[in-house]
């Protein structure tokens, strides 16, 4: 990727991801990544924001080489994790007079994930700067976005926030900033519910914190910059919100057919009812769809065969996922088949313990289902409309 310019004297030097389908060896990326790197240059001091993932350190050297940078005197280290940090000690090697400027929590991360040693570190607080000349960077402390050592910095004079991960997308484009709002913001929802979901509480505090600086630019390190970052402030206040809607997720997977039948009819006796639902075959899904669809769903249904007396290995992992990402569901359904026993039921129910949602009357049937198990589909559907229409969605 070449050398792109925010504004005089401020510019990405990172790299672009075209082919990367696969993030820690778990989430999809359909539409590759980017990992953002930024060069401030003060009339001091110059300095480096982030890095880049090792698999992309000879593109960042080349843009810095190719844009003769003969010297870097900061390389400020937002977030420990190797896809901004892992070509930290590359820097260092070809820029030995750098100083790595962290706070104390990610220090000692970098430390343990990438061996630098200690005498390399300048270690900053929380709201503290660091002078450039004519250029001020503000460190603010923005934890659990997602890690627990996250920071942002913030240059004052040109009221940029780089935030790393806070406010990111997967998202490979050759353009710098956001041109496609309704194509950015759908990455941007992707991974939210990925990587951000479970830290609502966090993220709520974080954003109250930013409420005190004037951004005209969010330079995150995926995806494109925002010169409009009320777009993506604006996106987060409404996912991290305590509102569901009138959505119904069901997440289902079906060995012989007979779970498949009751999905169907579940999916026709809500639709009926004026709610809308989206299905998702766990076998043949990318888990990041099914993400983005918990982030407004007010119910989760859950569809599996009974497998050895427990439930499919397959709704097991949609339910220790759904678990995992704490999304803001207020209802969980149950609906299954077996053949002669089992406790697939009770087995789920003890997989969700961080969702603070109602599990709702369950609907097992033996074998194929018959007339009382399809009425009984006609209850949860009731069921389900009623808890809609009591948190006001229809």
């Amino acid at each position: 990727m070449a050398v792109r310019k925010l504004k005089d004297g401020i510019y990405s030097v990172g790299a672009i991801d075209w082919n990367r389908r696969l993030f820690d060896e778990l989430i999809p990326l359909p539409q590759g990544t980017t990992y953002n790197a930024y060069l401030i240059k003060g009339s001091e001091k110059i300095a480096l924001i982030d890095t880049v993932d090792p698999t992309m350190e000879h593109e960042l050297l080349r843009n810095l080489r190719e844009f003769k940078v003969e010297r870097i005197d900061y390389v400020i280290s937002n977030h420990a994790e190797q896809d901004h940090s892992g070509s930290i000690p590359k820097i260092l090697e070809v820029y030995p007079q750098a100083t790595l400027v962290t706070n104390e929590k990610c220090k000692s991360m970098l430390m343990d994930l990438l061996l630098i040693p200690e005498g390399k570190f300048k270690v900053v607080n929380d709201k503290e700067t660091l002078s450039l000349g004519d250029r001020t960077l503000e460190f603010i402390l923005t934890p659990w976005v997602h890690w627990p050592e996250t920071m942002s910095t913030y240059l004052r004079e040109d009221k940029i926030l780089f935030s790393c991960d806070f406010f990111g997308s997967h998202y490979a484009s050759s353009e710098l900033f956001v041109e496609d709002e309704a194509k950015v913001l759908e990455d941007a929802k992707r991974y939210y519910a990925e990587i951000m979901m479970p830290f609502m509480v966090q993220i709520n505090r974080n954003l109250e914190k930013l409420k005190d600086y004037q951004i005209n630019m969010i330079a995150p390190s995926h995806g494109p910059v925002y010169n409009k970052p009320e777009l993506i402030v604006d996106a987060y206040k409404e996912w991290i919100s305590d509102k569901v809607k009138n959505e119904v997720v069901i997440a289902y997977v079906s060995m012989h057919g007979s779970t498949k039948k009751m999905v169907d009819y579940l999916f026709d006796a809500l639709v009926d009812r004026g709610i809308k639902v989206t299905p998702y075959k766990l076998t043949e899904i990318d888990i990041g769809e099914l993400a983005i669809s918990l982030v407004d769903a007010a119910t989760l249904v859950l569809g599996t065969p009974t497998v050895l007396v427990g439930p499919h290995p397959d709704a097991v992992y949609a339910a220790v996922l759904a678990n995992a990402l704490k999304p803001r569901i207020k209802n969980i359904g149950i609906i299954g088949s077996f053949g002669w026993g089992g406790k697939a039921i009770e087995t789920i129910k003890g997989l969700v313990p961080n969702l603070k949602a109602e599990i709702l009357t369950p609907v097992l049937a033996r074998g194929h289902p018959k007339e009382e198990d399809y009425k009984a589909i006609d209850k949860l559907a009731d069921e389900i409309l009623k808890k809609h229409k009591d948190l006001n969605l229809i």
